[in-house]
């Protein structure tokens, strides 16, 4: 090795850290925050099916002795839920059928590292469903 390459490793890697190494950081660190707020997107989603699904239509069961879900409970207990868990996230749909709760939802979430988009939306979805009956009171 002569005297005159000695410097050419430094120089490389004084070019490919900025060009290569800290792009790919900072993408593992966007993809990571993603996982966690898909994740607590979900989860929020999930539990607001859930407690909407347990809004019973007391008119129509002491009527026909059925049980079915009240639609516009169910709707302001989505709301509400989703509101307590994830702040950010909107239903972008929901339905209540008979006994079955279904909400979709999105949240933008603002990547901090991201070089080519500045914002992402993420999506849920879940369905909860009402069931009669226990095995023992507690």
């Amino acid at each position: 090795m002569k005297s005159s390459e000695g410097g050419q490793v430094l120089a490389f890697f004084a070019i490919a850290m900025p060009v290569v190494l800290l792009p790919v950081a900072a993408y593992a660190l966007d993809a990571t925050m993603l996982a966690g707020r898909e994740s607590a997107l979900q989860a929020a989603t999930a539990q607001a099916a859930e407690t909407a699904a347990q809004q019973i239509n007391v008119r129509a069961l002491r009527s026909t002795g059925v049980l079915s879900l009240d639609a516009a409970a169910t709707r302001l207990v989505l709301e509400q839920a989703l509101a307590e868990e994830e702040p950010g996230a909107r239903i972008d749909s929901s339905a209540a059928t008979n006994a079955e709760v279904s909400v979709a939802t999105s949240e933008p979430v603002r990547l901090p590292f991201s070089m080519f988009t500045d914002t992402v939306v993420l999506h849920a979805h879940a369905t909860a469903r009402l069931v009669a009956g226990y095995e023992t009171p507690a």
